[in-house]
């Protein structure tokens, strides 16, 4: 059974020592919304609102006939960001906190809803709000994030054929480096229309790949069942599906990444050319277009010169949770400021980041 949510008590918390008199709280929930705003605002100082647009917008118009300027707001799941959205159209400073940082504020509020504490804390200055990007920096985050997802759909999709291929004792992903390459693929898909002579399966490898002939048409003899064999046309078909949407996806990054403005520095009028172990094909997981190219037209400078950096992982992870200003990558280790939104744990951000930050940061000017 679902917890009750505790009975707001207007009027319980007392304004005296504001350093903001014009700060709210909001306590976000999937379905239902609940504000509070100082007592002497509204005799009904604890309102609650649904989630529906509609009703979003009322309490931003409540909120504006009381006189706030600025809101404080837990980064529950996904559930703030239309309200976020809304509330900073208005011209209002939204504070997005994280929970733990909440917690760790001393004091009891056992006798309270959690949209007063929010707004009694606020009003105090006793809550730091989590950094987000530009809308146009989120509007690329969450493509990119999508993507992986669809990355890790596709490696579950590829984990399905091997299993299937195990259980027909065909040995075929162990001679061969990548079952989704080119001679993988084209046995893969030989099998499936009927082609069973472990010998003429193996005359479709690649001339690149480095198992024999006669080794490849070793793993190919097993036990042809057509439950397994179902599964692997199955998970063959969903690979594709999610190749094409990764396509898709990295089409429509290279689009918004374009309607950036080119950022001013010493190096934003050419590339430099990438280091020799740079020169390289694109592994599988990598955006199609040129990355890099269009990453340096944005910062003004090239983050892969610096060793261990690459395009990928370290460059757009800088660029999704620092935006477009690389001087908050200066003050980000010290003060460990989590990106809300992520659907992952503060430590989890950190070891992702960090690393990267640590080396980035004495390549930017000034430190």
């Amino acid at each position: 059974m679902p917890a009750r949510r505790k009975k707001p008590r207007a009027g319980a918390l007392s304004p005296a020592h504001s350093i903001d008199p014009n700060a709210a709280g909001i306590d976000i929930g999937a379905t239902e919304i609940y504000i509070a705003v100082p007592v002497d605002r509204d005799p009904h100082p604890v309102r609650k609102f649904a989630t529906f647009t509609e009703d979003l917008m009322s309490a931003a118009d409540w909120l504006k006939q009381c006189g706030i300027k600025t809101v404080a707001m837990e980064s529950t799941g996904v559930y703030w960001i239309p309200l976020f959205q809304i509330l900073e159209a208005r011209g209002m400073k939204v504070c997005l906190v994280n929970a733990r940082h909440v917690k760790n504020v001393p004091g009891r509020k056992s006798d309270l809803c959690d949209c007063q504490w929010l707004q009694h804390l606020h009003s105090a200055g006793l809550l730091r709000a989590s950094f987000r990007p530009s809308s146009q920096v989120c509007a690329v985050r969450s493509l990119v994030r999508y993507r992986d997802s669809l990355v890790q759909l596709s490696a579950m999709h590829l984990q399905h054929m091997q299993k299937a291929l195990d259980q027909m004792n065909l040995q075929l992903h162990h001679v061969i480096s990548d079952l989704s390459g080119k001679t993988g693929i084209a046995i893969v898909e030989a099998i499936l229309a009927g082609e069973r002579d472990p010998h003429q399966l193996a005359t479709l490898r690649d001339p690149r790949t480095k198992a024999s002939q006669e080794t490849i048409a070793k793993s190919l003899v097993g036990d042809y069942r057509r439950e397994h064999l179902f599964t692997l046309r199955q998970s063959l078909t969903g690979f594709r599906q999610n190749s094409q949407l990764i396509a898709d996806c990295d089409v429509e990054i290279e689009s918004l990444l374009k309607e950036f403005s080119s950022g001013d520095g010493p190096g934003a009028e050419a590339v430099p050319e990438p280091q020799a172990e740079l020169k390289r094909k694109p592994r599988r997981n990598e955006m199609s277009f040129d990355l890099r190219t269009q990453l340096h037209r944005i910062f003004a400078v090239d983050l892969t010169e610096i060793p261990g950096i690459n395009t990928l992982t370290t460059s757009a992870k800088v660029y999704r949770y620092s935006g477009l200003d690389l001087a908050h990558i200066r003050a980000l280790p010290a003060v460990k400021v989590s990106s809300p939104g992520d659907n992952v744990e503060t430590s989890v951000v950190k070891d992702q980041l960090f690393p990267a930050m640590s080396i980035t940061m004495y390549a930017i000017p000034g430190n």
